[in-house]
């Protein structure tokens, strides 16, 4: 078992209902955004899982062997609260040395799925990279006038708990300190993969509703994050809201329990008990 159990931002009852018949290999092209359409791209460290969590979405499938992706792009359909989204997923390459050939296209996405390895320190210390490249997408879409992408951060590995390098307690503050949603993943024993790619959806949609109501989001910057204990109160209350994990170790407990202690203020919700909540890491 994973003991540090699932982490989601804002836990919400969705319908999840995979749609394999429709699943197709192809190219993204430029198009214009559609509301059932989401393109979402999945970057990281390389062997941190990306291609799995990719294939396990798409295929249902799961490999032992390592081959370093340079670029792949699938689509997907997924049901999601009675909608049915047309999912385009470009699992980018994560080895420095093909870096170079990212692809700008890879940043007109509407979400974005940033992937490191619970049993590689340095992998989530290699998210800055990408990071970077996102917060000058957002700024660029600011001045344009454009929606804002949708963030998520996925540990992936949480089956390897005897290997564990990062506390679920770390990636959760990593995330949150830069608006990003965050998950504990395991493409191997198929651990919050649809969950992962349910709450893109519906952040996606968040925030294209935001941009038409005129609103925008209030999130801290990916090069500069602010500790979530300091973000402003004018964030929606869903997006700082997580469910408490189940963290064993003495140490993870300590640093958990001091940074939910600043994080606390009488106008917070309680936490709910959901679909998200209910759910464990096996």
């Amino acid at each position: 078992p994973c003991y540090s159990g699932i982490l989601a931002f804002r836990p919400h009852a969705l319908l999840i209902q995979p749609s394999h018949s429709s699943i197709h290999v192809s190219k993204r092209q430029t198009r214009d955004t559609m509301d059932d359409e989401i393109s979402i791209t999945i970057c990281g460290d390389g062997g941190c899982g990306k291609s799995s969590i990719t294939l396990r979405i798409v295929r249902s499938a799961w490999t032992h062997d390592y081959d370093p992706t340079i670029e792949d792009s699938y689509s997907v359909t997924r049901t999601i609260n009675g909608q049915t989204y047309s999912l385009h997923l470009t699992d980018t390459a994560g080895q420095e040395e093909y870096r170079g050939m990212w692809s700008a296209a890879n940043l007109t996405s509407d979400a974005f799925l940033l992937v490191y390895d619970i049993t590689n320190a340095q992998s989530l210390q290699n998210l800055d990279f990408f990071a970077e490249l996102i917060e000058m997408e957002k700024e660029n879409r600011q001045e344009q006038g454009r929606c804002w992408p949708a963030i998520m951060v996925a540990g992936n590995k949480c089956d390897l708990q005897g290997q564990r390098q990062v506390g679920a307690a770390e990636g959760l503050e990593w995330a949150k300190s830069r608006g990003c949603g965050f998950m504990e993943t395991s493409a191997r024993e198929v651990v919050n993969i649809e969950e992962t790619f349910a709450s893109i959806v519906k952040r996606v949609v968040e925030a294209r509703e935001q941009h038409a109501s005129g609103m925008r989001p209030d999130f801290p910057s990916l090069i500069n994050p602010t500790p979530h204990n300091q973000r402003a109160s004018a964030v929606p209350e869903t997006q700082q809201s997580a469910p408490a994990p189940n963290i064993t170790s003495d140490a993870e407990k300590q640093r958990y329990s001091q940074s939910e202690s600043t994080a606390t203020s009488p106008q917070k919700k309680k936490k709910k008990s959901g679909f998200f909540s209910s759910l464990k890491c096996w």
